[in-house]
């Protein structure tokens, strides 16, 4: 796997998902998928019940990302997914739960 520090053009994006996503184990299982899919940022839950992350790697992996994201574990219910590409500096080297 490639160092995010080392990739020169990463997409980072801002999700926001709304449904049956908290209390389900959406943000550990999203954690879990980011480090198999290798990339960084970072998962929290929103005081209006919503789950919000910042995703960070390359398209590809910010696409399986995503696409994952949609679905969610097997207990969740995903009823809207909104993305916005950020432009920033900063570089995750990991992916954490907030």
């Amino acid at each position: 796997m490639q160092e995010l520090d080392s990739i020169p053009s990463l997409e980072t994006v801002i999700v926001h998902v709304t449904g049956r996503v908290q209390g389900v184990g959406y943000r550990l299982a999203t954690v879990r998928r980011a480090h198999m899919v290798g990339v960084g940022g970072w998962v929290r839950n929103n005081d209006d019940g919503s789950v919000e992350a910042l995703v960070q790697g390359t398209a590809d992996q910010v696409d399986q990302m995503l696409e994952w994201m949609r679905q969610g574990p097997p207990q969740a219910r995903v009823d809207d997914l909104s993305s916005e590409r950020q432009f920033i500096d900063r570089r995750f080297a990991r992916f954490e739960q907030q």
